[in-house]
């Protein structure tokens, strides 16, 4: 018998159900590739389910709810559903002995803070929900700029050329007059002479000022005086804002020009001191939580402090990066835990997502959360 005539042999009855009537006179490698048995899935494993709005007829669906209902629904609505989970369980662990909670490092980009995902971001610093924010200098002038002057929506589309002609300048779909970065100009010069007076006051004291970014930011949380800002409840609640490139920005701006205005003395910001107390608050942290809203140097930066505690316990990244390029952005948590900034035990998710659609719920779901 030939290799075609073998193929074509009609096959035995399956015996698996209704398949085995097409079972009957179908060529067996046909069936074999189709009628495959399965094994029996794991007892406690979950069904594909999603948002019942049944179930709140006559009512509005709470965001909690909703975000309940897509942990079971699949694809990113799961990994949602499950970074609420974990930031819970962040939220919850209490040290037995001392009581003591998860710190949490918040880590967010600039553009964040440019749009309305400030007012959340806000509300985070003024109820103490996290231990600590890492942000770029966008994320700082930003929230200071937005106290001096509205920022407002614009289009995606609208031609760069345009808008530099009018003054004005595009975040995405979000506009800033550039007035606004004046104002900003205006307001911060006389701060950094104070700052420069004092540092220059106490150099040779037994107790001299050195300027630190967070210790920057602290005092500029403070002069703005603005129960809107980020800055001003990270001031009022002491919860120090880390930049590590503050310099980067129109803050960087401005530190350079106040130089030559200075000019010969040099107001000093030391960033050593900065990366002592960030990775000090991490080692000493009973247990770890990252957030971490975008890439780059926030994401970094708040893992490689973990890593000085070999990982956080629990950890949340959202944004949109792939990881084909190797880029520290697009990396997964897994890849932190080869590097030691995740612990091995540890929890942790990927949610693929922009953070002004996904954190939202999130904070709903979670920090916002009246617990029964």
């Amino acid at each position: 018998m030939t290799s075609s005539e073998s193929q074509q042999k009609p096959a035995a009855p399956a015996t698996n159900g209704k398949s085995s009537d097409l079972a009957v006179n179908a060529p067996n490698r046909a069936t074999d590739a189709v009628l495959v048995k399965s094994e029996p899935m794991p007892a406690d494993t979950p069904v594909v389910k999603g948002v019942d709005f049944n179930k709140y007829a006559g009512r509005n669906i709470t965001a909690a709810e909703l975000v309940e209902g897509m942990a079971t629904m699949g694809f990113q609505a799961t990994s949602v559903g499950e970074a609420a989970r974990i930031i819970n369980n962040m939220r919850a662990w209490r040290d037995p002995e001392t009581g003591d909670k998860t710190t949490i490092f918040l880590g967010y980009t600039s553009n964040l803070i440019s749009s309305g995902l400030r007012e959340t971001l806000r509300y985070l610093v003024e109820h103490k929900c996290i231990s600590a924010v890492v942000t770029t200098a966008g994320g700082i002038e930003e929230d200071l700029i937005k106290c001096l002057g509205n920022t407002y929506l614009g289009k995606f589309s609208t031609p760069g050329a345009s808008l530099r002609e009018k003054g004005l300048n595009r975040i995405g779909n979000l506009v800033v007059p550039n007035n606004n970065y004046c104002s900003f100009e205006d307001w911060l010069i006389p701060i950094l002479d104070k700052m420069l007076e004092e540092q220059e006051a106490t150099k040779n004291s037994e107790n001299p000022v050195h300027w630190s970014p967070s210790r920057v930011i602290n005092r500029l949380g403070k002069e703005i005086n603005n129960e809107s800002s980020v800055c001003y409840w990270a001031w009022k609640n002491d919860i120090p804002i880390f930049c590590p490139a503050l310099t980067d920005g129109s803050l960087g701006d401005m530190l350079y020009f106040h130089s030559y205005k200075a000019s010969p003395l040099q107001l000093y910001v030391d960033i050593v001191q900065d990366i002592k107390k960030i990775n000090d608050m991490s080692v000493k942290a009973k247990h770890a939580g990252m957030i971490i809203l975008g890439g780059g140097v926030i994401k970094h930066h708040i893992a490689n402090a973990c890593l000085m505690r070999n990982g956080a316990d629990h950890a949340v990244y959202v944004n949109t990066a792939n990881e084909f390029d190797g880029s520290d952005a697009g990396a997964r948590p897994d890849e932190a835990v080869s590097w030691g900034k995740i612990t091995i035990d540890g929890e942790s998710v990927k949610v693929y997502g922009e953070a002004t659609v996904i954190f939202p719920m999130l904070v709903a779901a979670t920090f916002a959360k009246i617990d029964k």
